[in-house]
């Protein structure tokens, strides 16, 4: 048969296990059933098959040695097949002690779990500010000379000339001194276009950036300046300059960008895996590189609709308030969320241990020990599994609370049933095993 050319290295512990695995069922056999050969109740002799425990593809009606290594044959009953279900393996008390199979209860109760994120500090950027020209014109002095320093709402920023400036100042003058007039003698009529007139010129220098005390000092003052100072809007760090003093700009020039530092979002990397386990609103602690040991929070703000492609993951935004503005922008962290897996109305999820759980490509296999036979039987059975929880998985469907899962010898029996062409976890349909070459196959 063609079978050990064929094996990559992934069936090389399998294959071992199975050998295990059948010198075990030999061995039960002899302890617990009759002698090979021996009569039933009945009167009848239980049908026994001779097999090489290195080679288990050797099999042969009566005892002798393996032709291929010279092991003497051992003997396994084969009557307790024929009970057996399509995915059921059947082993003696002695058998299951060998395999160290042990089993646990499904059962319904609500498992903590630990989400860890990786991430790094950045603006909150509802609290960004940006300094733009509003009309063209040359930059006649910068006030704040360099980035990283801190500016409060108000702060004059930049003094810009610019004709436009001039011509506005002049027209809200003019505009000024006619409604003037025509409060002293003019009609309502003349009173309310002059009114309004100088509304809409106020109007256009509050766009261009001037604060009202600005256009009240240039109607009292009566002329016209060759600069307009333009005022801080929001309080903050200066985290870009633009500019330099002498610089044309023109309408939409960036000359600063103004951070407000005193809550900073913390952007965190969530692997599609985790998604299920996060919500906004959580509670979040994380710890900085820059700070070993110190604890900050915040809460889950944001959760990206988008996954990237290239990394696999999502952004989820924790907002923390930056007291004393330790945190600073680009710093990386490292957060965990405390949650647990959601459940369905009011009971607690439905889990099994991690390792009863066999895993492979989109199915999931346990093995169950089935109640009421006289020797112990465990049958396969699909599932549908849920998040992960730390040492638990979540169960969807496909088991039910109070039965007993195989945690530890589940890829034994699995190993066993491959050997016996039924349905396992690596042969879901129970196909033949690929021929060995080079040895025939040797019959009963």
């Amino acid at each position: 048969m063609m079978m050990l050319k064929r094996m990559d290295a992934r069936y090389v512990v399998p294959v071992v296990a199975v050998l295990l695995i059948v010198l075990v069922i030999a061995l039960s056999g002899r302890r617990d059933g009759p002698e090979p050969g021996a009569t039933t109740g009945a009167g009848e002799t239980a049908p026994t098959t001779w097999i090489c425990p290195m080679h288990p593809q050797i099999q042969q009606p009566e005892p002798g040695d393996c032709p291929i290594c010279g092991m003497d044959l051992v003997p396994i009953e084969t009557e307790e097949e024929e009970d057996e279900g399509e995915r059921r393996l059947t082993v003696s008390e002695a058998g299951r002690k060998l395999m160290e199979i042990r089993t646990s209860p499904v059962e319904r109760k609500s498992v903590g779990v630990e989400v860890r994120l990786l991430g790094r500090v950045d603006y909150d950027e509802g609290r960004v500010s940006r300094i733009t020209a509003w009309v063209p014109g040359r930059l006649e002095r910068l006030h704040v000379d360099s980035t990283g320093d801190v500016v409060q709402a108000g702060d004059p920023m930049v003094d810009l000339f610019g004709p436009a400036l001039v011509a506005a100042q002049e027209e809200i003058i003019q505009s000024s001194q006619a409604l003037r007039r025509a409060e002293e003698g003019g009609s309502e009529a003349a009173v309310a276009s002059a009114s309004a007139t100088l509304e809409a010129v106020r109007e256009r220098l509050r766009l261009w950036g001037l604060s009202d005390e600005q256009i009240r000092g240039i109607e009292a003052r009566g002329s016209a300046e060759s600069h307009i100072t333009i005022l801080a809007p929001s309080g903050g760090t200066v985290i870009e300059k633009n500019a330099t003093e002498g610089m044309y700009v023109s309408t939409g020039t960036v000359i600063y960008t103004i951070a407000d530092l005193s809550i900073v979002w913390v952007e965190l990397d969530a692997y599609e895996s985790d998604l299920a386990l996060l919500a906004e609103g959580q509670h979040v602690e994380f710890e900085a590189e820059a700070y070993p040991g110190e604890p900050f929070e915040g809460r889950v703000a944001f959760i990206d609709p988008v996954l990237d492609r290239t990394t696999r993951t999502v952004t989820v935004r924790v907002e923390t308030e930056n007291e004393g503005g330790r945190l600073k922008p680009d710093m990386f962290v490292r957060g965990v969320v405390h949650t647990t897996p959601q459940t369905h109305g009011d009971h607690a999820p439905l889990v099994i241990p991690a390792s009863a759980a066999l895993v492979t490509g989109k199915r999931a296999v346990v093995y169950v020990e089935v109640e009421g036979m006289d020797r112990p039987t465990f049958e396969g059975r699909e599932v549908v599994l849920g998040a992960r929880a730390g040492d638990y998985y979540v169960v969807v469907s496909g088991l039910a609370a109070g039965e007993r899962v195989v945690t530890e010898g589940s890829f034994k029996i699995d190993s066993a049933l491959q050997i016996r062409a039924k349905p396992s976890m690596m042969n879901p349909e129970g196909e033949d095993a690929p021929p060995v070459e080079g040895h025939g196959a040797h019959g009963h």
